[in-house]
């Protein structure tokens, strides 16, 4: 979808170090994705991409997002931020932590 638009600088935060990892060292790809993950890695080679790991408490927006995907199951392209997230997106912006707690 990006090289569709010609959004060629690409900044993708993740929690997910597999995914990192992934974009380090192909060979950690399943057989059935390799086909796919290959031609995603063929274009994102095009494109100024950055590939980094952030901690869940590090990113509630992505963490919101993933959480709706987990949900839908069709594409779904917001012109502005959904309103699920907005609380989340005011906080991130203006660099208020968000702590995780963890019980003993």
């Amino acid at each position: 979808m990006a090289a569709q638009h010609n959004w060629n600088y690409l900044w993708l935060e993740t929690d997910s170090a597999l995914v990192v990892n992934a974009f380090k060292n192909n060979s950690s790809i399943p057989w059935q994705l390799r086909n796919r993950w290959n031609n995603c890695l063929i274009i994102s080679r095009r494109m100024n991409f950055l590939v980094t790991h952030v901690y869940r408490e590090g990113n509630r927006c992505a963490d919101a997002l993933a959480n709706f995907g987990l949900n839908v199951n069709h594409l779904t392209i917001w012109l502005e931020i959904p309103s699920f997230i907005r609380s989340h997106y005011a906080q991130d912006r203006l660099g208020m932590p968000n702590f995780r707690f963890v019980n003993c």
